[in-house]
């Protein structure tokens, strides 16, 4: 038996048809809060389209401070760092990312990592302390 390759699709489009259509025909996909969205960022969308496209034919990295900004299907494939406060994170947009925010993928809180208690803390340390 050969198995098919499964083609990954977007609310039964494919990649190449979403690649095809306008942006505002891509928000009509969408849910009616990504919706909005795209339509009121819809110029800001196509600018960082066109930017991010002159940074990749320079093989320079896109970083962007723009974390509510929607990814549409021009953006897949691409290598984007978003800043979340820090630093820059990378991330790499894919097919099941469509619709969602690039805040989304660079989390501005770490997980606390409790280590153990300080001098003082406990009872037991607290004779320490003293010294």
């Amino acid at each position: 038996m050969v198995e098919e390759k499964k083609q990954l699709t977007f609310k039964g489009k494919t990649l190449e048809e979403l690649k095809a259509i306008d942006v505002r025909e891509f928000a009509k996909l969408l849910t009616s809060r990504q919706r909005r969205t795209v339509l009121r960022q819809f110029q800001e969308i196509e600018k960082f389209v066109n930017r991010s496209n002159i940074k990749i034919n320079k093989n320079k990295p896109i970083k962007t401070h723009q974390r509510d900004l929607v990814i549409i299907p021009a953006m897949v494939g691409m290598k984007i760092q978003v800043y979340n406060g820090r630093n820059f994170l990378s991330t790499e947009i894919t097919i099941e990312m469509l619709g969602h925010k690039l805040g989304e993928f660079a989390l501005t809180r770490s997980r606390v990592k409790h280590g153990s208690a300080g001098v003082g803390a406990t009872k037991g340390t607290r004779a320490q302390a003293k010294k």
